[in-house]
C-alpha cells in the first residue's frame, strides 16, 4: 500500500525548501529511454503557479533528455534509499537505464509520463520544462512549473514535514560531497518573542 498522498499545490513548494538532495528523472521525447540522476542544487523559485529551479549540467545526458522532452521529475529520497541516490548520482544513464541497472521501481506520471519513484522516496513532483530564459544556457539553471506532487503521509502532513526520531529511515537526506550524506535532523519548533 503506497503512503502517498496527493499535494496541495500551494504547499509544494515546501517539499524541496529545506534543501533535500533530490533525484531527477526525464524520459525520451518518445519515452523509450528514461534516466535517474542525483542532485543537491534545486529550489523553489514561485508559490503560484508553483516553480522550481534546477541545476543540470549541459552536458549532462539528463539534460539532454529533459530539454528534448519538456519535463522532468523531482523525487526526494529518504535516508533508507541513501546508496542507490549514491549509485545513480556516481555514473552515467547514456548507455544503459540506471532504473533497471539498480533496481529502482518507477511509474510514469499521470501528466507528463516522467518515471516517478516512491519506494524509498518520501516525495515528488512532475515539472513541465518552461521556456529557456538564458539562465538554462548560462548557468545550467533549468526553471519548472510543478503540474502535480505528492508525499508520504508518515513524513509530511498538513503542509508540513514532520520528522521525529521514530521516523529516522524516511527523513530527508542532504550530500556533503565525496559519498557523506546528513540525514535532516529533529524537528524544532521557534516559540513567539
Amino acid at each position: 500500500m503506497s503512503h502517498f498522498r496527493p499535494v496541495a499545490l500551494e504547499h509544494a513548494s515546501r517539499l524541496l525548501n529545506h534543501g533535500p538532495t533530490v533525484l531527477i528523472t526525464s524520459r525520451s521525447r518518445d519515452g523509450a529511454k528514461r534516466n535517474v540522476m542525483a542532485a543537491a542544487w534545486s529550489m523553489p523559485v514561485e508559490f503560484s503557479p508553483p516553480r522550481i529551479a534546477i541545476v543540470v549540467d549541459k552536458g549532462a545526458h539528463s539534460r539532454q533528455m529533459i530539454e528534448e522532452s519538456g519535463a522532468f521529475g523531482i523525487c526526494v529520497p529518504a535516508a533508507m534509499f541513501i546508496d542507490a541516490t549514491y549509485a545513480v548520482g556516481s555514473v552515467s544513464g547514456l548507455d544503459d537505464d540506471k532504473f533497471a541497472r539498480f533496481h529502482i521501481a518507477a511509474a510514469p506520471s499521470a501528466t507528463l509520463q516522467v518515471p516517478l519513484i516512491e519506494q524509498g522516496c518520501v516525495a515528488w513532483l512532475e515539472c513541465r520544462l518552461l521556456p529557456e530564459s538564458g539562465a538554462q544556457e548560462k548557468y545550467d539553471t533549468c526553471f519548472g512549473e510543478v503540474l502535480s506532487a505528492a508525499a508520504d503521509e508518515r513524513v509530511f502532513q498538513q503542509g508540513r514535514w514532520n520528522f521525529t526520531a521514530a521516523n529516522a529511515d524516511l527523513h530527508t537526506i542532504h550530500h556533503l560531497g565525496a559519498g557523506n550524506f546528513v540525514r535532516s535532523g529533529e524537528t524544532l519548533r521557534a516559540k513567539p518573542l
